[in-house]
C-alpha cells in the first residue's frame, strides 16, 4: 500500500514548491527528451515491479513512481487523497473443481464435463453460485433498436436460463456492434427481461477467431470489480445468478429434441440469416463456488492548470494505463510479464508529454488532466471508475487522448486516432499530426472495433468524445514493413515475458510519438471551440451529454 503521508502530503507540498519553468515551449517547439522517455519505461519494466498486477505490490510501486513525477513536474494534485484516487476491487477466483452442469431432459439427467465441454468464470456476486431453470434459445440474445434488431422480441424468458449464441450478426456495424454485443450489455437485456441465468453457445466463426481450446488457458484467471459506495460490484446483474459458455459439442447435445437442432442455427448463420428463438426441451441446474477478496489499487491524477480564466475550467484529458498482468503461468526462468510496449511505453510518453507542458511560460488555455490508470487489463476497470466518480465534472471533461500500448520500434510516419471519425477531434488530430510532420492515417482494423477496447471507451461511454493514438503502420524506412512489426509483436511477445526492455526499442519513434501527443494536447486545450460528436454519430447519440 503507498503510504498516505507521501502521497497526501509529502508529494502535494512538493507540487506547491517552486518548480524552474526555463522553457518556452510553442505548439511547433515541443522538444521531448528521450532520456527521460528510456528511464521511465525501463523503470517501470524493471523485474522489480513484478509485472505490476492490479493490487499488486509492484504496481503499488509504479504508482507511486508516477506520482513523484507529477509532483516533480509541479502537476496539481487531482485525485481523492494527494495524486490518488485509490480505488476497491473484489476479485474473484474460481474454485476448479466446484463447477456443475447438469441437463434434465424426458427423465434423464446428462452432466456436462468442466472444463472440457463447457467453461464457468468465478462469481462476484456471490461465493456459492446455483441456479436452475427451464432453457429459452434467444439467438445472439441483443436488442438494438437502432438496427431494428431485437432477438427477445416474442420469447418469455421470466425465470427462465437463456441461452445465446456467441458474437452477433454478421451485418451490425463492427464498433456500434461491439457495444450491443458486450457481456455487458447481453446481461442487461436478458436480466431486464426476467431471465435468471445465461448459457452462451460458440459459433463456427467464434471457433475460428477464438477456438474454445485456446480459451482453456484462461481457466484460472480472476474476475474483479470495482466497488460501488455499497461495497457491491459494479457493472454487476444480481438477477443473472450462473452462466456457462460451451463447446460445440456441448450445445450440440443441448439442442437435441429441440424444434430445431443447432446445425440448423449453424445453417442460418451461414446464410447470413438470424435465427429466430424457440423454447429447448428440458431443464438445467448450474452452480460453483467461488472465493472472494478485496484489494486495492490507485488511479494517479496530475493537473496543469490553464491560463484562460473562463476555458481553465475545462479539461483535456490524457490517459495511458499503469498496470499489466503480473506473474505468468510457465515452468521457465523468466516468469514476469514485465508490459514494456503493455503500457510502460505509454505511461513514459504520458509523462514526458506532462513534463513539456509543465515547463511551458506560457501554458494553454484549458487545464489538462494526466490519469494514470489502474485495472486495464481486468476490463478497463480503473478508466471506468475514474470517469464515473471523477475528480473534475465530468461534463468539463472536453476530450480524453489515451496511449496504450505504442509498439516504439520502427519510425513510423502516421499515427492511428482510434474513434477520431466520431467526432471533431479527427480534424484537430490532423492538425495537430501534420505540426509534427506526421499524418494521420484511418483504422486498418474496423472490424477488430479497437475504439470499444481501450481505457478511452469509458470517457465515451460518459458522453466524452475520445481517441486512442497508437503509432501507424507507415515506416519512414521503406524497408521496414509497419504492419509486420505490429504483427510480430502481438504473435511474438503480447502478455508474455519478452515483453521486456530488451526489444529493439527504437527512441526517434518514442521522440515522434510524445510530440504527437504533445501537439494534440496543444491543439485541444487552446482551439476556441470544445470538440463535439458528429451529427447523428451513434456514440454521441448514445453516450452524449
Amino acid at each position: 500500500m503507498i503510504k498516505k503521508i507521501l502521497l497526501g502530503g509529502a508529494i502535494a507540498a512538493m507540487s506547491l514548491s517552486s518548480y524552474a519553468h526555463n522553457h518556452n515551449t510553442t505548439e511547433s517547439t515541443f522538444n521531448p527528451d528521450t532520456q527521460r522517455i528510456k528511464s521511465h519505461l525501463f523503470f517501470l519494466a524493471d523485474d522489480l515491479l513484478e509485472g505490476r498486477d492490479t493490487g499488486s505490490r509492484g504496481h503499488e510501486i509504479a504508482a507511486l513512481y508516477i506520482a513523484t513525477e507529477f509532483a516533480k513536474y509541479g502537476l496539481k494534485p487531482a485525485g481523492t487523497d494527494g495524486y490518488v484516487q485509490q480505488v476497491s476491487f473484489r476479485k474473484a477466483n474460481l474454485v476448479q473443481e466446484s463447477p456443475e452442469f447438469t441437463l434434465t431432459r424426458g427423465g434423464e439427467s446428462i452432466s456436462f464435463d468442466y472444463p472440457k465441454q463447457y467453461l464457468a468464470g468465478p462469481s462476484l456476486l456471490s461465493t456459492d453460485a446455483k441456479v436452475e431453470g427451464e432453457l429459452v434459445f434467444v439467438g445472439y440474445g441483443i436488442v438494438a433498436d437502432e438496427l431494428d434488431h431485437n432477438d427477445y422480441e416474442g420469447m418469455d424468458v421470466e425465470g427462465k436460463i437463456v441461452v445465446t449464441l456467441a458474437g452477433k450478426p454478421s451485418d451490425f456495424p463492427s464498433e456500434e456492434g461491439a457495444h450491443f454485443a458486450s457481456g455487458y450489455q447481453k446481461q442487461k437485456y436478458a436480466a431486464s427481461r426476467g431471465a435468471i441465468g445465461m448459457i452462451t453457445v460458440t459459433t463456427p466463426k467464434n471457433e475460428k477467431v477464438r477456438p474454445y481450446q485456446s480459451r482453456l488457458s484462461y481457466i484460472h484467471t480472476p474476475r474483479m470489480a470495482w466497488l460501488n459506495e455499497e461495497g457491491e460490484p459494479a457493472n454487476s446483474f444480481p438477477e443473472i445468478k450462473g452462466g456457462a459458455y460451451l463447446s460445440e459439442g456441448a450445445a450440440k447435445t443441448l439442442f437435441e429434441g429441440a424444434e430445431r437442432s443447432l446445425e440448423d442455427v449453424y445453417a442460418d448463420l451461414e446464410a447470413d440469416k438470424v435465427p429466430t428463438g424457440f423454447a429447448l426441451p428440458g431443464t438445467v441446474s448450474l452452480s460453483k463456488k467461488s472465493t472472494h477478496e478485496v484489494v486495492t489499487s490507485p488511479n494517479v491524477v496530475g493537473m496543469l492548470e490553464g491560463s484562460d480564466p473562463q476555458l481553465k475550467d475545462e479539461y483535456v484529458v490524457f490517459t495511458a494505463h499503469s498496470d499489466h498482468i503480473g506473474f505468468a503461468k510457465t515452468v521457465k526462468k523468466d516468469n514476469i510479464n514485465n508490459g514494456a510496449m503493455d503500457n510502460a511505453s505509454g505511461t513514459s510518453v504520458m509523462l514526458e508529454t506532462a513534463r513539456l507542458f509543465s515547463e511551458m511560460k506560457q501554458k494553454p488555455k484549458r487545464s489538462i488532466l494526466f490519469v494514470s490508470v489502474t485495472g486495464e487489463e481486468k476490463g478497463l476497470l480503473g478508466a471506468d471508475y475514474f470517469a464515473r466518480n471523477p475528480t473534475v465534472p465530468v461534463t468539463s471533461m472536453v476530450a480524453n487522448v489515451n496511449l496504450d500500448m505504442p509498439i516504439l520500434t520502427y519510425e513510423f510516419a502516421d499515427v492511428i486516432a482510434f474513434g477520431a471519425n466520431h467526432s471533431d477531434l479527427q480534424d484537430s488530430v490532423e492538425k495537430a499530426a501534420a505540426n509534427a510532420d506526421i499524418e494521420l492515417s484511418p483504422d486498418p482494423w474496423p472490424e477488430q472495433a479497437l475504439f470499444t477496447r481501450s481505457d478511452h471507451y469509458a470517457f465515451v461511454k460518459q458522453g466524452v468524445p475520445s481517441v486512442f493514438m497508437v503509432p501507424g503502420l507507415k515506416s519512414k524506412d521503406p524497408s521496414v514493413d509497419g504492419s509486420k512489426v505490429f504483427g510480430q509483436f502481438l504473435s511474438t511477445h503480447y502478455h508474455k515475458p519478452s515483453d521486456d526492455i530488451h526489444q529493439p526499442f527504437n527512441w526517434n519513434a518514442a521522440e515522434t510519438f510524445t510530440k504527437v501527443n504533445a501537439q494534440i494536447g496543444w491543439t485541444l486545450a487552446n482551439q476556441e471551440d470544445k470538440p463535439s460528436w458528429n451529427e447523428g454519430d451513434f456514440f454521441g447519440t448514445t453516450f452524449g451529454q
